[in-house]
């Protein structure tokens, strides 16, 4: 299998520690991209109408993505039951979690990009504002659910540990940590796991 990836991109970490939590990240190459939501690198394009990363290439040729799709399918092909429970309240528990990561995400890469991809003349501090007051309130609400968060992940533990390493990566001026001292703790821990410390984003 082939991944066309950026490290910084948090939905690629999910992506490689779902890898490394099923056996497989030594099965993926690693194939460099430039995702960018003005500047449309062809080289994903050619396997993803939406030149978004990440995007996984099987051995047949067939492309997968996003990290929703190609998480499940790891899952799939190792026949891991851990990461999408097939006990019904649990997984919905689980996917809910994933939603609420995957949400957190959107919000803060609307805020980097509204500062770093847009002209400074043309940024909008209201826009900006507003995609924080969302990262707040998915704070919120991890925070919450701390207590009640495993070590032995789900896909909704890994995208919430991956939305929380994030924000530590690209959004340290907000010390999250500081405000939900739960959601710190059960973090404090879970990035410790050797599948997180594989997959510590990076700039390029």
């Amino acid at each position: 299998m082939k991944l066309l990836y950026a490290p910084t991109s948090p939905f690629v970490r999910k992506v490689m520690v779902c890898a490394h939590l099923t056996g497989q990240a030594d099965q993926i190459e690693w194939l460099p991209s430039a995702a960018h939501p003005i500047r449309r690198d062809d080289r994903i394009a050619a396997h993803n109408p939406l030149a978004k990363v990440p995007t996984l290439i099987l051995d047949d040729g067939q492309s997968l993505y996003d990290s929703r799709v190609i998480c499940e399918y790891l899952a799939s092909v190792a026949g891991d039951t851990q990461l999408f429970p097939a006990d019904a309240a649990r997984r919905w528990q689980a996917l809910m979690q994933q939603a609420l990561g995957d949400g957190l995400l959107d919000a803060a890469l609307l805020a980097r990009y509204e500062r770093t991809a847009r002209p400074a003349e043309r940024q909008w501090t209201d826009w900006y504002d507003a995609q924080l007051v969302k990262v707040e309130a998915g704070l919120t609400a991890i925070e919450a659910q701390a207590s009640a968060l495993a070590l032995n992940p789900t896909i909704g533990e890994i995208t919430l540990g991956c939305a929380l390493g994030y924000l530590d990566f690209r959004f340290p001026e907000l010390d999250w940590p500081a405000r939900y001292p739960e959601a710190a703790r059960w973090h404090g821990v879970f990035r410790t796991l050797p599948a997180m410390q594989a997959t510590l984003p990076h700039d390029a």
